[in-house]
């Protein structure tokens, strides 16, 4: 008999067993739905309500573009040396390891190489959940080599930008990233090879006033929020009311900013056809 060694079942005021429940559904931010865990995840983390893109991380991203979900990482050993020091509420040191404990990861960014639908890529996915994907010295070093082995392999290049932008605990230094990257995509469009940015919420910042409106092609999910200053920055600058859904990729959209807007369920889809328009021998059209 083994009767004795079971836990006895933890009960509610009213004498029922209580039925763990938690990460099993996810409430919707939109449309306001509770949606089954399993279903959103097959839905490529997309509300089957609303349509609503929950943000993914870099790795389920990396997942959804390539095929069988396979890649190899590199310029994963590149770790911050906090150059100033700095320190707000909390030591910037600090805040690296917290976050590097949380996600497993370095820095905000993961270069991969992988094939789409069969054609050899490189991709430089930005994780948000590291201090709001920031650029700092380290994804900026990260984006400029995975762009200057696309353009020595003449292999296409997506860039997945998910950030707040310049990484402040780095000062200048994170600034100087951004032309450190434009002048790399300067040297790769030289060689015509294709690049592709992909905009994902939220892309904001020096991010945007960079690599992720420098693409041959530049697409976005539905929803996403893409801009240099948010919204509240602007009408409290300006003391205006905004329009309906500014700085929404839809809105960038209509307004020439974007190529297209594509659902995430189509964005491999897309692009390997977009590939295949701009490179049908390895190399982008002249």
């Amino acid at each position: 008999m083994t009767w004795f060694k079971r836990q006895p079942q933890e009960l509610d005021t009213s004498g029922e067993k209580k039925v763990k429940t938690e990460g099993l559904w996810v409430k919707c931010d939109q449309c306001r739905q509770i949606i089954w865990k399993k279903e959103l995840d097959e839905n490529f983390n997309v509300c089957p309500k609303c349509d609503k893109h929950f943000r993914i991380d870099a790795r389920t991203r990396l997942s959804h573009l390539l095929d069988d979900g396979s890649y190899t990482t590199e310029d994963d050993n590149l770790v911050s040396t906090d150059p100033l020091k700095f320190v707000d509420l909390k030591a910037y040191s600090d805040r690296l390891k917290a976050a590097q404990k949380s996600t497993g990861l370095k820095d905000a960014i993961i270069n991969a190489r992988g094939k789409m639908n069969g054609r050899d890529i490189i991709v430089s996915a930005m994780e948000y959940s590291f201090i709001g994907g920031s650029m700092g010295a380290v994804v900026g070093e990260a984006i400029t080599r995975a762009i200057e082995k696309a353009t020595d392999e003449r292999k296409p290049l997506i860039i997945v930008a998910c950030s707040g932008g310049a990484r402040m605990m780095e000062g200048v230094i994170s600034l100087m990233t951004l032309a450190k990257i434009s002048s790399a995509l300067a040297r790769m469009d030289d060689a015509k090879v294709p690049y592709v940015s992909l905009l994902t919420d939220p892309t904001t910042g020096g991010v945007t006033a960079s690599f992720a409106m420098l693409g041959d092609l530049n697409i976005a999910e539905p929803g996403a929020l893409i801009g240099f200053a948010g919204p509240r920055v602007i009408e409290q600058t300006i003391r205006q009311k905004l329009p309906e859904g500014f700085q929404r990729s839809e809105f960038l959209l209509e307004h020439g900013m974007l190529d297209a807007v594509v659902h995430r369920r189509d964005l491999k889809s897309y692009i390997s056809r977009a590939l295949d328009f701009m490179s049908p021998n390895g190399a982008r059209l002249a």
